[in-house]
């Protein structure tokens, strides 16, 4: 089976994008990973370090292994959003196949520093490990906004600038850069999220020499994210999309049953809502029509 960075690579060249979808249960992983099997494209599941303190850092890969070696699919797991390199450790040892360390808490000096040694210690124990970075502030939680949060501000001159993105990839070795280019964490609750500066990510690209991603990738216009791919990301995040369509999948159900009790018919009906975004979002990503 292809690694991770296999399947990016190979996404990057077809000029298409791999979805990575956040989990926090069992329920919203068989719906994506249901969504992802039926369009036969490979899928990452992804974990903050929230996500992963209920779920469980090594019972998720071991349910995302399981669903692997079972099915003989590609489906890969992503410690996302970390803010130590104890966490980082954390999850490499317990087996994600991709880990990112979040800078945006401390200097830019501190963020080079952890993202290299995170690289160091997770290619020391398995070089097929992904270590990404995050360059540049688009805000910190996936939730519904009322307006662009404190410190994310989406003008031209706060966005990432090819130098500092080239000079971060050389001096940390990071596989793969996660820059700020107009995205935002979160969905905007009154239309769609601020427009992505295309031309900047084409620039990043090139100057980097690694993969790109998309994180906030909730809110995104469909012409946006075919853009963005078309200019150089190769991996795109959804979290705060599918978390709505969950969690309204659930509302709506115990409305109509308002004496249901049983969780597996309660759950099944906001997993089924987020099985359908995620359908559509991978059909976008991966050109289908």
């Amino acid at each position: 089976m292809k690694t991770l960075r296999e399947v990016i690579v190979e996404a990057e060249k077809n000029k298409v994008a791999v979805g990575h979808f956040n989990v926090s249960d069992s329920s919203q992983l068989w719906g994506i990973f249901n969504a992802a099997r039926s369009l036969n494209l490979p899928v990452v599941i992804g974990a903050s370090e929230g996500e992963r303190d209920f779920i469980g850092p090594r019972q998720l890969v071991a349910m995302v292994h399981s669903l692997r070696d079972e099915f003989q699919y590609p489906i890969y797991t992503n410690a996302d959003h970390t803010y130590s390199f104890e966490r980082v450790k954390e999850a490499i040892d317990v087996g994600f196949d991709a880990v990112i360390f979040d800078g945006n808490k401390v200097s830019h000096e501190e963020n080079l520093v952890i993202t290299k040694q995170c690289v160091e210690y997770a290619h020391a124990q398995d070089h097929e490990v992904l270590v990404e970075a995050e360059l540049g502030n688009i805000g910190m939680s996936s939730k519904l906004l009322d307006g662009i949060p404190e410190g994310a501000e989406i003008t031209d001159d706060m966005l990432t600038v090819p130098e500092e993105l080239a000079e971060f990839v050389s001096k940390t070795g990071v596989d793969l850069i996660a820059p700020a280019v107009g995205n935002l964490h979160g969905m905007m609750k009154h239309g769609n999220n601020p427009r992505l500066n295309i031309g900047r990510i084409a620039e990043l690209r090139q100057a980097g020499g690694v993969p790109m991603v998309l994180h906030g990738g909730s809110g995104i216009t469909d012409e946006d994210f075919s853009a963005a791919i078309e200019a150089g990301i190769g991996l795109i995040h959804i979290n705060t999309e599918i978390r709505k369509a969950y969690r309204d999948g659930i509302a709506k159900y115990l409305t109509e049953n308002p004496d249901e009790i049983s969780p597996y018919r309660y759950l099944k009906a906001g997993r089924d809502d987020l099985q359908a975004v995620v359908e559509g979002r991978l059909k976008l990503f991966a050109d289908i029509k």
